[in-house]
Parts: structure tokens; sequence; C-alpha cells
């Protein structure tokens, strides 16, 4: 059991902080039944890094499944554990953010985490359901959001910060004031939208890029068949004797980045962390880079006549 964890390798963030390059995601909705079992079975079959977010309401099955790999000995200690959360869009505000994140740490029962992130650049009303409203979307404060988050971490509540779904304009804006800049920006990515641009910009901060939606969301009500019936994809999984799934992770991972994988399935958790002792060829990379490009999650509920954001343009600066 041990064993399976040494084998993933870990990302050093610019925080100085080490992050393993694949993480088992817990959005769902309705969240999952047992979930908690099956966050223990991940951590049993070797994943070390656990994403959850206070939107997802799985924080307390995060820290309830942490607390029993303990007791069963499938992890020495917290230590052994990565563990993300992400503020959500209601606490987007300078005077909100630490009671957000104390709330969030009591729900995992935990001193710390390892990752904290905000979890859009938006700010909703208090009391915005989800999806939201559009009166409830408000100017977002990036600065004084950031600069509570920095708080967090000088603090010691969160080892490393930063941000999710930010386009390269957002990310140029919030290091122009950023005393500790974020450490990762989690956005979607796959081999059907490969956030080229973003990455080597990324790239270039010192910003390491995390893949949600890594297989579109396949399965999902709103995710889509684009990776798991790509016929490049299923060419290439058919001549590595791999699985789609696995072309999808692994092309990811290969791009220095670490996707985020959603599954209950045992099988299928394993299959998932069996890409990192193979690579793709030239002609491989090649072919999936020809692969056309489409977002499948545009955020289109933050886009309000009345909001910061008036299109989906203005959300994304043009990166979409």
């Amino acid at each position: 059991m041990e064993k399976a964890a040494e084998v993933i390798p870990e990302v050093v963030l610019n925080s100085g902080h080490k992050m393993p390059l694949i993480g088992l995601g817990t959005a769902g909705f309705p969240v999952p039944p047992n979930l908690i079992s099956h966050i223990v079975e991940a951590i049993e079959v070797g994943y070390r890094h656990i994403d959850t977010a206070s939107i997802y309401g799985t924080e307390e099955s995060v820290g309830q499944a942490i607390a029993q790999a303990l007791e069963k000995g499938l992890i020495k200690s917290r230590s052994d554990v990565f563990v993300t959360s992400k503020l959500w869009c209601i606490d987007a505000d300078h005077d909100l953010v630490l009671p957000a994140l104390k709330e969030t740490l009591k729900k995992l029962g935990l001193d710390y985490v390892d990752l904290y992130l905000v979890h859009w650049p938006v700010k909703l009303k208090q009391g915005a359901g989800f999806p939201p409203q559009k009166e409830d979307i408000l100017q977002f404060d990036m600065k004084g959001t950031w600069e509570a988050m920095e708080e967090c971490c000088r603090l010691g509540l969160a080892k490393s910060i930063g941000v999710s779904n930010f386009s390269c304009k957002k990310l140029s804006q919030l290091l122009t004031f950023a005393t500790i800049p974020p450490a990762v920006n989690q956005v979607e990515m796959n081999p059907t939208w490969q956030q080229r641009k973003l990455k080597e910009f990324c790239n270039e901060k010192g910003i390491h890029v995390s893949a949600w939606s890594p297989l579109a969301a396949y399965g999902t009500y709103w995710g889509s068949t684009s990776i798991m019936e790509n016929p490049i994809l299923k060419d290439i999984a058919m001549a590595k004797g791999k699985t789609i799934a696995q072309i999808s992770l692994g092309w990811i991972y290969q791009q220095g980045s670490s996707p985020i994988v959603k599954s209950i399935n045992k099988d299928r958790m394993k299959g998932n962390l069996q890409i990192f002792d193979w690579e793709f060829t030239q002609e491989e990379m090649d072919k999936i880079s020809q692969i056309p490009q489409k977002k499948g999650s545009p955020g289109e509920i933050f886009v309000s006549p009345n909001g910061p954001y008036k299109s989906l343009e203005e959300l994304w600066d043009g990166e979409i």
C-alpha cells in the first residue's frame, strides 16, 4: 500500500511545498453515496492528493476519510496526504476569506490545508444559491481577496495558496500586487481544451497548472464524450495498449500538469494511476495537438448584463 504512493511523482510548488502530480476530485452533484469509503479506497490504492471545495459539500467526508485512513494505518500521519480546498464566491471578500477557511478546516477536522484556492474570479452576494441569480453577481475585489489569502498562508492555515479558473490577464493583474504569488492555477484542461497559451504563461511565471475535467467530465450531467469517443485518442490508446482515460491523463502529466481525476470505481482508480511509466512518441503528441479545441464548461452562470462580466469573452479575457 505504501509502495503505490511512492510511484506518484511530485512537483515542488513555488511555495517550496511538494504536491503529488495526480489528485482525487470529490465534486459531484449530488454528492455520491458512500463517498467516505470511496476516498478511503483511493488512499488505499495510492492516492495522496484529495481535492475538495466549500461548494462541493464534501469537506466533511474528506476529513472523515483521512481520519479512517489513519486509523487503518493506510497513512502514517496527516502530512502523508495533500489536501486542496477552495474559497467559494460568496466569501471572495477581504473580511470573509479567513472565516471561510476556518470553517473549511472545522469541516475537514484539520489544522491546515496544503493548498487553498480562490475558486473563481467572481464575487457573489451572501446567501446566493447555486447556480446564482444574475443579480447575485457582484464586483470581484481581487486585491482584497488575495491579501486575505496571503494572511491565511502566513498564519499557517494554508501551506500554499493559488487560484482556479483564472485567465492569463487575470493572473497578470494578480501578480502586480501579490507578495505571495499563486502556487497553482486549477483550470479545465484536457486534449480537447489544451490551454496552450495559459500553460506557457504559467510556466514563465512559475505557477503550476492543475487540470480539472481531465476526461471532459464524461458521465456527468454537464460533461461530454469529446475525450472518450475521440478517434485520435482511441487510435493512440489501441496502439499503446492503454485506455482512452489513461491517454488523456498521461497527456496532461506529460505537459507537466497534474490531473484531478474523479472515480468511485476501484479498478478505474487504479488504472488512473498507471500513467507515469510510459511516454508518448513525438508523432503521437503531434496528433493530439491537432485535436479541435472546445471549452466544455465556459461558466455562463457568472455572466450578467449588470455584473462585471457581461460576456464569456470578458470572463475569460478572450481566451476561449
